[in-house]
């Protein structure tokens, strides 16, 4: 409850608040009416002070929720008074809905000072009325107020709208202002206050407000040139006829192309003016004339004809003018500004006034600017051509102007424009190819413009500039509706049309597109995204006519030399009627079966020529494998009965079955295969013959007898030989008859009668050849060749004749596998060259170069010489492996001829078969037990031992581990190191693992060489020079 002493105060601020809002002049209806209101409350508040009314609580809080809502009012009217009108506006609703409220509840209180006043007063009147007036105001802003507050948040909400609306909306807020529409300079000042007014302190509503209006101004100020003068005067003074101002569309500030007139006798651009109405009632409000801002009672839009006509007339003129100046400048001899005023005038007379596009036409522009860009100068840059292009698009818009353009070549020269450095050159030779793409009789002419389309496809596939590559897919998607174009499109590297009609056309259509795919040159990415896609329906046609089956069987066998395509085919079950083709109906002679059944085996070849899929699929109802012996029996009686190309590639199928892990040559051998295969050893075609000697060398390694004896039973053992030798066969024959002679099992006769010693020089010869070419490297002829020629050469290092001992002498053969030993990257080669060595080493004592006994004193003629001289003769010193004289170019001994370090260090190679020919190697040197002391510290010295105990520590079961137990049993035999390796307690866990998890041979040498151990430790056991009778593992 306030005090009496309060009131004084109370009365002093509501005379302040009223004196604040009454005293200023307001154009805002909404303010003017609270001022009213308060003129009124300021008489009685007066006589309130008069009066000698009783201060009790209700009048007193009275008093004060008068002063507070007073106050709260004065706020608002400090936003009419110190805001400008763009601000009120965008707050007027508002600004509208506080007064209101302030008014009301000033009215209420009124209510309890009338309640304090004594009955039948004049205040009590007056209080009464003004409290029932204030309770009941409705305060409204007017309509155009309210027309630009809606259209003002709607652009807060970032709606697009069309230059002609931006100028209605502008029309209606410059009315709003008290301004008019053409008043720029007013318009402008208003939108600088409203922003000074918004300050730091904008919120983001505001901020798009002002943007917008920023924005649309910006475009509303510029004014068009115009006209007031005669039309002759103009044309003299300038080249170009400007518009008269009644021209332009009052909203869009163009000249109109069709002027209608509304009830309000204003003419606008017929479109421009349906659009404004269309939002008006979007916005839910009615439509109104722009320029009056009057509401329209009928939305009727009368043709001006007279102002279209005279517009006609200018349009007319001007073109002409645009003609003659084209005519005069369009050339290289005039300055590039010249060339591009002229450009732009033209381009802007097509995109204004179409139906001008016709006189363009028939004056000759669309030569001339085509001679333009057909023009080598340097003057006619990328930005002349961006200019000319763009007027061609514009033009082109007309059916005639196309036609001509299409004549002229201007499609070549749009292409061209593609490979530009300028995006917006490429930008509108695509807008131009796009428009020519629009009709059917023009899309056949620009496929068939050379790199058109493989540059189209380049760019819609570059997401690196969307836009170009939404112009280049439209104009893909245009022409790819023809059907001619299908192919070439493929060609690019586009596939979905084919494969669309391919997947879902006509039964013709599919064998079209088919054909197309048989006939085509494929990238590899090209032939798997056929294949993905494709190979179904492909193989579906199989089993329809024959034609269809023709055409489907020269597409899969396209699709099938891509190596990654045969998991796909398989997968889509290509198998089966290829194989159904070749077995069921090979009977049939017509020769177009006999296309159906060359490509069908082709195809299979290709599938099967590299280890893969096909390996575990079925191929037939009873789930045959290709590797089984009814398929590989099938295919060999096939041969005899088919044409010589599918002859080729049956053998080739068969290659690939005898080359994959799942090997079938004991099938090829029960199926009388060999006998069937070999004739094509001799076979008059070239290709033939290669096949037959890959899949026979392939067969070598696993039917190496059976092979030998059927080439020995028909004399081709000297055909291999001679094939080998013959510089007129290719390489990958000689290299394959090599391969195949290594892999043969020859006797020494043979080896001396059918391959010659002479044949060791031809070998060492070829080898080094070999190894100075660097071409063949990583070939398979080369790898095969080396590999043979190695091979070869165990035949003659593996016999005991003493001609061919004689010959490796000879030919120092050890060094040139020393060689190989050394520094052979193929671990085949590499192995053979050191089972060479091996061989070599056995055939020691078979030469008679070694004694199992001291050298005999000398006798006969040299004892005579020994009593004359006083001296011996001259001996070698005994090899300290052998106890003999080996000679020092010895050919035969691994010491002499440098050949354990070598073996030593191959020790650790990473092929396990190369490993174990190194430990057979040396193991030679410890196969006598008279010698076996002096070879054991001999390899101790080249670090054998400790290298041959590492690997046996680190080996794991298999025949490496029991090569190398035989060896460690070989030295444990010897005291010295026997007590030396009896405290090594790796080799010891090694021998326990050994005897653990080895083979038979292994545990028992495990076991062996544990108990000599276990007896030099004082376990028990046998000493080790009682082993003597003990039987050798070599």
């Amino acid at each position: 409850m306030l005090s009496t002493s309060a009131i004084p105060s109370i009365m002093a601020s509501i005379e302040a608040s009223l004196s604040e809002i009454c005293s200023f002049n307001y154009a805002w209806e909404c303010p003017l009416c609270f001022c009213s209101y308060s003129k009124r409350l300021e008489l009685i508040v007066k006589q309130l002070q008069k009066s000698q009314i009783d201060p009790i609580p209700s009048f007193q809080n009275a008093l004060k929720g008068i002063s507070e809502d007073l106050s709260k009012a004065c706020k608002s009217f400090a936003a009419y008074r110190g805001k400008g009108k763009i601000y009120v506006l965008v707050n007027c609703l508002d600004l509208c809905l506080a007064l209101q409220e302030r008014c009301r509840s000033i009215g209420a209180w009124l209510t309890l000072i009338e309640a304090s006043c004594g009955s039948g007063t004049d205040l009590k009147k007056k209080t009464h009325d003004l409290s029932e007036e204030m309770q009941q105001a409705q305060f409204k802003v007017t309509d155009n107020e309210e027309r630009v507050y809606y259209i003002l948040q709607k652009e807060a909400q970032g709606r697009q709208t069309t230059k002609a609306v931006q100028s209605a909306i502008l029309m209606d807020l410059a009315r709003a202002l008290g301004t008019g529409p053409e008043n720029h300079h007013e318009l402008a000042e208003h939108i600088q206050i409203f922003k000074t007014d918004l300050g730091d302190s904008m919120t983001g509503n505001e901020r798009r407000i002002l943007v917008s209006l920023e924005r649309m101004f910006g475009n509303w100020s510029i004014e068009p040139k115009t006209v007031s003068e005669s039309l002759e005067l103009e044309f003299e003074e300038e080249g170009h006829i400007p518009p008269f101002k009644n021209f332009l569309c009052p909203l869009t500030k163009e000249v109109m192309k069709d002027p209608v007139v509304l009830e309000s006798s204003q003419t606008y651009e017929r479109s421009a003016i349906r659009y404004w109405f269309d939002l008006c009632v979007e916005d839910g409000r009615d439509p109104t004339c722009p320029v009056t801002g009057k509401v329209l009672k009928s939305l009727d839009q009368k043709p001006n004809i007279g102002l279209a006509g005279a517009i006609e007339e200018w349009v007319n003129r001007n073109v002409e003018i645009q003609i003659q100046s084209a005519t005069e400048n369009l050339s290289e001899e005039s300055t590039v500004e010249c060339i591009e005023r002229t450009l732009n005038n033209i381009y802007r007379t097509s995109e204004e006034h179409p139906l001008s596009r016709y006189r363009l036409r028939k004056g000759g522009i669309i030569h001339l600017i085509i001679a333009l860009l057909k023009s080598a100068s340097k003057n006619i840059g990328s930005h002349l051509r961006i200019k000319a292009l763009m007027t061609m698009h514009s033009l082109s818009k007309e059916d005639e102007c196309k036609k001509i353009m299409l004549q002229e070549g201007m499609a070549r020269l749009a292409i061209r424009s593609l490979t530009g450095n300028l995006e917006k050159e490429k930008e509108y030779a695509l807008k131009l190819l796009s428009e020519f793409s629009c009709d059917e009789d023009y899309r056949r002419k620009i496929a068939s413009e050379k790199g058109a389309l493989v540059l189209l496809t380049t760019m819609a596939g570059n997401l690196e500039h969307p836009a170009l590559a939404n112009l280049a897919e439209m104009t893909l998607q245009n022409l790819e509706k023809v059907e001619e174009n299908v192919p070439q499109l493929a060609a690019a590297g586009r596939f979905q049309p084919l494969l669309v009609r391919l997947c879902e056309g006509t039964e013709d259509v599919k064998i079209a597109m088919a054909s197309v795919v048989g006939t085509m040159t494929l990238a590899n990415n090209g032939k798997e995204h056929v294949a993905r896609q494709g190979s179904k329906v492909l193989i579906r046609m199989l089993s329809s006519k024959p034609d269809a089956r023709i055409s489907s069987l020269q597409a899969l066998y396209n699709l099938s030399g891509l190596d990654d395509n045969a998991t796909i085919l398989v997968d889509a079950g290509v198998l089966p009627p290829l194989i159904d083709i070749l077995f069921k109906e090979h009977k049939a002679v017509n020769s177009t079966f006999t296309d159906v059944q060359d490509l069908a085996s082709a195809t299979l070849a290709h599938v099967v020529m590299k280890a893969g899929h096909w390996e575990l699929a079925s191929v037939d109802r009873d789930r045959h494998s290709m590797q089984s012996e009814f398929i590989i029996h099938g295919l060999l009686r096939l041969i005899s009965d088919v044409s010589p190309n599918c002859q080729l590639n049956l053998l080739q199928i068969l290659y690939g079955i005898a080359s994959s892990p799942q090997a079938a040559a004991t099938s090829i051998k029960s199926g009388n295969g060999i006998s069937i295969i070999t004739p094509f050893l001799e076979h008059q075609e070239i290709e033939h013959r290669i096949s037959a000697f890959r899949l026979i060398s392939i067969l070598s390694r696993r039917l190496g007898q059976a092979l030998s004896d059927e080439l020995r039973g028909t004399n081709k053992l000297a055909l291999l030989k001679n094939t080998l030798v013959d510089s007129n066969n290719t390489t990958e024959e000689s290299s394959e008859a090599a391969y195949i002679l290594s892999n043969l099992t020859i006797s020494d006769d043979e080896v001396k009668t059918v391959l010659g010693t002479s044949l060791i020089r031809w070998i060492i010869s070829r080898l080094k050849d070999q190894k100075r070419s660097a071409s063949g490297r990583g070939s398979r002829p080369s790898s095969n060749m080396a590999e043979g020629l190695m091979g070869l050469l165990l035949h003659f290092t593996k016999s005991t004749d003493p001609s061919i001992l004689d010959a490796i002498q000879e030919n120092r053969l050890m060094g040139v596998l020393l060689g190989y030993v050394s520094v052979s990257p193929n671990p085949r080669v590499k192995k053979r060259a050191t089972i060479g060595l091996m061989h070599l080493s056995q055939s020691l004592r078979a030469r008679g170069m070694a004694k199992d006994s001291e050298p005999q004193p000398p006798s006969g003629l040299c004892s005579s010489l020994m009593f004359i001289c006083g001296k011996p003769p001259l001996v070698a010193p005994p090899c300290l492996v052998h106890y003999a004289s080996c000679e020092e170019d010895s050919q035969f001994c691994l010491l002499k001829a440098n050949a354990i370090k070598p073996l030593v260090e191959i020790l650790g190679d990473e092929d396990t078969s190369v490993q174990i020919a190194a430990v057979e190697a040396l193991s030679t040197l410890l196969s006598n037990q008279d010698t076996l002391k002096g070879a054991v510290d001999v390899l101790d010295k080249y670090g054998v031992l400790e290298a041959v105990i590492d690997l046996f520590v680190e080996v794991r079961p298999g025949e490496l581990q029991e090569k190398v137990v035989w060896m460690v049993d070989k030295i444990i035999r010897v005291d010295h190191y026997a007590q030396s390796y009896s405290v090594d307690q790796r080799l010891v866990k090694a021998l326990v693992e050994a005897l653990k998890y080895g083979n038979a041979t292994t545990k028992r040498l495990a076991q062996e060489v544990l108990t000599n151990l276990k007896q030099l430790s004082g376990v028990g056991g046998r000493n080790s020079n009682q082993s003597q009778g003990r039987r050798d593992y070599r």
